[in-house]
Formats: C-alpha cells, sequence, structure tokens
C-alpha cells in the first residue's frame, strides 16, 4: 500500500509542549485536563478511513497512511485515540531487534481512546456496560487461549504462545491495531478498562508502558515496607518503579541512570537517593552499601534495558536478596556473571518479569486514583506530537532527549 497523501487535522503552526514539567507546573488543572494536549472533545467524525503513522520495516521512515476502517463484529468497538505513547520497545522495533514483528505495523502498544462506536454489549470487570462516550484504556496482550498449559496451569497468560499484542505483533494488513492512528479497532475480547472518576487518562498515559510494566516488576520482587531497593535505570521503567517501591513503603529507594534531568525528576517521585552513571560501577556499589549498613540492598529492579546491569545488580544487592529483570525485552548480547561469588554463595534470587497482564493495568489506574495521586506523573510528557510527527518522537526517544513522548493523534 502506498503512502497516502493527507492534511494535517492541526494546523502547522500547531503549539509545541517543550516541557511536561514546566507544562504542569504553569496550568496544572490544564495539564491535567488535557488542554496541554489541545483535545477536541467536540470532534465526533467516523469516517471510512483510520489515519496512522506506519513503520513499514526496520530503519525505515516513518510513513502516514489511510487504511480501511474495520467492519465492526458483536463485542467490538473503536476508539478515537486521545494519547498513544512512544517507548523504548518502539525503537527495539524500528532497529529490528524483535523476531516474527509483521511489518509494515502501527505502532502503539499502550493507548488512551474514547469509545467512539460498539457493537453489541461490552461489559467492564464489574459487570458494568460500556457506552460510547466512555474514556478508556485496554490490556495490550490479546488473543491468549485460556486452554494451554501455561493459561490454565502456570496462570502466566504473558507466555502463552497465541498471545497477540498490539502495536507489535499485528500489522497493517489486521487492520488498526496500533495507538499511532486517529482510531483503534478493539477486537471482540479486549479487555476494556473504564477510567474511574478522578483518574485522568492524561496521568495514565504519562506512566503509560513504565507503570504497568513497574506494577509487574514490584510485584515480583515483593516490594513493602521497610526494604530497601535499588532500581538500575532512570527511564519511564525505572522512575515508575522507583515511585512503586517508595508507595509500597521501601527504604531508602535508590536510582542509577541517566541523564541528570532524568535522576531530578525520579527524586520528585518518590526516590530517596540518586547515583549517576557517570560514577564508576564500583563507587557506585561502595555508595549502595553505605547506605544500607554494608549489606546491600533487599531487592535490585532490573531497568535499564543494558545486559550489563545484571552483574551490576547482583554486586548491589545483600545476601539472601532478590534481583528482578525487567528491561531486557530484546536479546542484546550475553554478559558474564561469576555463579559462585555473585549468585550461589550470596544466596540471591533471580526472577524475570515479562509482559503485563490485566491486574497490572486495573492496578496502575487504582495507584493513579488513591497512593499514588499526589505524585507529579504529568510531568514525565516532555512533549507531545501529531501523527504527522511520529518519526521526530521516536527519534527524540531513541536520544534520550526526552522521559516520554506522547502521541496525540
Amino acid at each position: 500500500m502506498a503512502a497516502s497523501t493527507v492534511s494535517s487535522r492541526r494546523g502547522a503552526d500547531s503549539p509545541r509542549l517543550v516541557s511536561g514539567i514546566e507544562a504542569a507546573v504553569a496550568a496544572p488543572d490544564a495539564y491535567l485536563s488535557g488542554a496541554a494536549f489541545h483535545i477536541d472533545p467536540t470532534d465526533t467524525r467516523l469516517t471510512d478511513k483510520v489515519r496512522a503513522a506506519v513503520m513499514t520495516a526496520p530503519r525505515a521512515p516513518i510513513e502516514l497512511r489511510e487504511i480501511p476502517w474495520p467492519a465492526l463484529e458483536p463485542g467490538s468497538a473503536m476508539l478515537r485515540t486521545r494519547f498513544s505513547e512512544v517507548c523504548g520497545t518502539d525503537v527495539h522495533l524500528h532497529h529490528g531487534k524483535l523476531a516474527g514483528v509483521p511489518y509494515p505495523i502501527i505502532p502503539g502498544h499502550v493507548s488512551v481512546g474514547e469509545i467512539a462506536a460498539m457493537r453489541g454489549e461490552l461489559r467492564d470487570v464489574h459487570g458494568v456496560p460500556f457506552k460510547e462516550g466512555d474514556m478508556v484504556t485496554f490490556l495490550d496482550e490479546h488473543e491468549t487461549c485460556g486452554k494451554c498449559y501455561e493459561c490454565l496451569v502456570t496462570k502466566q497468560t504473558t507466555r502463552c504462545a497465541k498471545r497477540k499484542v498490539y502495536g507489535i505483533t499485528y500489522g497493517v494488513a489486521d487492520g488498526p491495531l496500533g495507538g499511532w492512528a486517529d482510531h483503534i479497532w478493539m477486537k471482540p475480547g479486549v479487555k476494556l478498562l473504564r477510567f474511574p472518576k478522578g483518574v485522568d487518562p492524561a496521568l495514565f498515559i504519562a506512566g503509560g508502558c513504565g507503570l504497568v510494566t513497574s506494577i509487574h516488576a514490584v510485584e515480583r520482587g515483593e516490594v513493602s515496607l521497610g526494604k530497601s531497593v535499588a532500581v538500575l535505570g532512570a527511564g519511564p521503567v525505572g522512575i515508575a518503579a522507583a515511585a512503586l517501591a517508595r508507595l509500597a513503603g521501601a527504604h531508602p529507594v535508590i536510582v542509577i541512570g541517566a541523564p541528570q534531568g532524568r535522576l531530578d525528576f525520579v527524586a520528585t517521585m518518590g526516590a530517596t537517593h540518586g547515583i549517576s552513571l557517570d560514577v564508576p560501577h564500583e563507587e557506585r556499589a561502595a555508595q549502595v552499601r553505605a547506605l544500607t549498613n554494608g549489606r546491600g540492598v533487599d531487592v535490585v529492579i532490573e531497568a535499564a534495558g543494558d545486559p550489563r546491569a545484571l552483574p551490576q545488580a547482583l554486586d548491589l544487592v545483600r545476601d539472601g536478596g532478590r534481583v528482578v529483570i525487567a528491561g531486557q525485552y530484546t536479546d542484546s548480547g550475553d554478559v558474564s556473571v561469576n555463579p559462585h561469588s555473585q549468585v550461589n554463595r550470596k544466596h540471591v534470587e533471580i526472577r524475570g518479569c515479562w509482559g503485563c497482564d490485566f491486574s497490572h493495568f486495573y492496578r496502575a489506574v487504582a495507584v493513579l486514583g488513591e497512593q499514588g495521586k499526589s505524585l507529579p506523573w504529568a510531568g514525565a510528557v516532555s512533549e507531545r506530537y501529531t501523527l504527522e510527527r511520529a518519526g521526530e518522537a521516536l527519534a527524540a526517544v531513541e536520544r534520550r532527549d526526552v522521559i516520554k513522548a506522547v502521541i496525540a493523534p
């Protein structure tokens, strides 16, 4: 399918949101209400085409296309996209580092939208029917079979072999199944989650994939009151992990990462200490031990995405502690670990953390509505981009020029 020439719904002079932190401070009510993203809630147009930013192949430029509006089956819906995030996974997709991706695809696996059309009755987890106009998010993992060993015996649906993921393992040929589009098709059976009163969807997308991933990582780490935690990585996953660890009662919560701007922001989200990657690893480890009476931390959450973080995590954890690996979503190579001195003698437990299920999305929304509602999640959004600028957004995330980039069609 050739790229289409379509005009923007916004003018060429559309304002540029330079800093989420600055916008949140300057006009918090407007920022949280979505006004900073120039949402037009009266725009109810439905067309026979969906405008989408398409990743045609690894390393290829992002193209703006129009694809057909799908035929809605009973139990399906269309969301008018309000926000979709650009995350590190999208960078990996553009680098061709994930196997089995059916390019061309519409990226964007964590998104927020308003139900614009639906067929048949759809109910939430509490049995309440959805209606057109509801603002929702959805579990991006779909088509888990509910019949296999992983689904029924080990109860880890993120490992179901039939699992598909919006924005990653659906191609353009499958339909508008990614968030970098003005509408997203909710196939029958997709698990929708309505935002309760008091939870602004702009805050949810500011946490985005990092928030729901970190819910899982903190769960896997069994972080609780009085435990000491180190987080490796100061990107969206690391920032959210630090915030959640502090909300769970952990102390100290130490974040190791870069650049300094991210460490400054994670301090506002609950981290008690930040250590720059400019400090050599041996000195970082010594600082962590100094903060924990010479023992090391109870839990290390790896959210860096660099394989070298694993042996470093093993140096930071105390004897009998736990390491959760959440950042190794793609294969970035091997590292050397001494199984005697770093694992066995230390009696260390290592846990992987793969994907998310509906409970992590549900609890992420609950945290924003209660325990974490006072935290400045909105400040993570460094800039918003139209569909026409999706390529710029992707490049900014790759360069780490932004904490979080958001597509706002």
